[in-house]
Order: C-alpha cells, then sequence, then structure tokens
C-alpha cells in the first residue's frame, strides 16, 4: 500500500507529466538529428571518402548460400553473419550529433541561468563582504602587539 501511495505522490507532483513530455520531445529530436547525420553529414562524408551509402558497408563473416544477394538486407535476410560498420558508424555519429546539441542545449541554460542570479550577486558585490575570521584574528594580535610595544 505504502508503494501505491508512493507512486501517486510521484505521479501528481507532475514528474510522470515532466518525463512524458522530455521522451516525446527526445524522440523528435531523434528524428531530426537522424535527418540531419543521414541527408547532410553523411552524404558530404560520402562524398570525401568516395562511398555513397555507408548503411550498406559491412563485412561478411560466414559463407554466403548460393543465389543470395550481396546486399546487407539479403545477406541479413539469409541468415549470414556480417559486421554492419557502416550502419554502426552511422549510429555513432547520431549519437556524437545528439551529445553536442545537448552540450550546446545545457550550456546555453548554464549561462542563462548565470545571467539571471548574477544582478543579486552584483548588488551584493557593492558592499566588502566581511573579512575572513583568520584575518579578523591577526588584526587583533597585530593590534595587541602595537599596544604593547
Amino acid at each position: 500500500m505504502k508503494v501505491l501511495q508512493e507512486f501517486r505522490e510521484f505521479a501528481v507532483r507532475g514528474n510522470v507529466i515532466d518525463l512524458a513530455v522530455g521522451v516525446i520531445i527526445g524522440a523528435a529530436f531523434n528524428k531530426i538529428v537522424d535527418s540531419l547525420v543521414g541527408d547532410v553529414v553523411m552524404p558530404m562524408l560520402s562524398r570525401i571518402v568516395g562511398k555513397l551509402d555507408f548503411s550498406n558497408l559491412f563485412i561478411v563473416l560466414g559463407d554466403i548460400p548460393p543465389g543470395t544477394a550481396t546486399t546487407l538486407d539479403a545477406l541479413k535476410k539469409a541468415g549470414v553473419p556480417v559486421l554492419a560498420w557502416g550502419n554502426f558508424l552511422t549510429v555513432a555519429l547520431n549519437f556524437v550529433i545528439l551529445a553536442w546539441v545537448i552540450f550546446l542545449m545545457v550550456r546555453q541554460v548554464n549561462r542563462l541561468r548565470r545571467r539571471f542570479e548574477s544582478p543579486p550577486a552584483a548588488a551584493a558585490a557593492t558592499e566588502p563582504a566581511p573579512p575572513p575570521e583568520d584575518v579578523l584574528l591577526l588584526r587583533e594580535i597585530r593590534d595587541s602587539l602595537r599596544v604593547r610595544a
């Protein structure tokens, strides 16, 4: 019963809604990144390398049955083990681009957060900060030595 109560509190607080919105936006953003990689980056990269389609770059790891086409899809359907390194390259590039974009977004959010937090900090900076405890103690010692001298 306690678990159900905790779940209800969790769901009512809005965390579940926020999570759902994040997942939906993340899925849509993933489609944008897939398109960026597949339609923009990979064609430019293939122009440099000389291959037009990275998804069909693979290494056959087994025997090809007679009459089977040597395309990645046909080999997979025939059950031939293949190392699809071109597809992996595309997915890895998707990840790097997605990580870079998320980094830039977090960086910008942190910048905006600092900008909105800095005015109170700037107002506090006009008043001198009280000296640390050790400086106060050293000043007391200095002053007491002056009195004796």
